[in-house]
């Protein structure tokens, strides 16, 4: 049981409110197959996901750091993204200046930039840190341009998103009690009054 609860307008949440990792599995398994219906994703596209633990728990960023809870969420995650056909990249915190934790043939395949430094608990945070130990060969690379993205915890994840961004709506917002913003990217519109556009999928 996460101990930590979360006040709204300064009532505590009940013993039955109280969030679980049983219960953060169960709604992250959710919002994965909701996202990839909503934002249409595509075989080889790439996913950045941004997530704050401290946050699911109901504590501020960078505080509270849980690696318990980047526990839960990775093998689902990696699972999901293996079974779409999708590349993966783990946003960072601000201490490593948001590099991103990615798979090898991730960087060969997007031509990526590596910089030198692996993530932690402290200066990283959990779930690059969990990243980085369940990959088969994980890299750091200073930047990315997903074609969509996961925000969990408002870790502002809109630097490694294509142009154009578009939100995506689901019925869950949060995902324990961290804010989630889920986006995907769309080509930018070009020409003047006598361009032709195909239709959007």
């Amino acid at each position: 049981m996460i101990e930590q609860t979360k006040q709204t307008k300064q009532t505590k949440l009940s013993e039955e409110e109280k969030i679980t990792l049983a219960k953060i599995k169960d709604q992250w398994v959710s919002i994965l197959d909701h996202f990839a219906q909503a934002a249409a994703l595509q075989i080889g596209q790439m996913v950045v996901i941004g997530c704050s633990t401290s946050e699911i728990a109901g504590q501020k960023i960078g505080k509270a750091g849980s690696a318990e809870i980047a526990g839960v969420l990775i093998e689902p995650l990696l699972t999901w993204a293996n079974e779409l056909g999708i590349c993966l990249a783990f946003q960072c915190c601000e201490h490593l200046n948001r590099v991103l934790i990615v798979e090898q043939e991730t960087v060969l395949k997007y031509n990526l930039e590596p910089v030198m430094v692996m993530p932690t608990l402290k200066a990283g945070g959990a779930m690059a840190t969990a990243a980085w130990e369940k990959f088969t060969t994980p890299v750091a690379v200073e930047g990315v341009q997903a074609h969509a993205g996961l925000d969990i915890g408002d870790t502002f994840i809109g630097m490694h998103l294509r142009p154009v961004v578009v939100p995506v709506r689901i019925d869950v917002n949060y995902l324990g009690y961290a804010h989630l913003t889920l986006a995907k990217t769309r080509p930018k519109y070009v020409g003047g009054p006598r361009a032709a556009y195909p239709s959007s999928k």
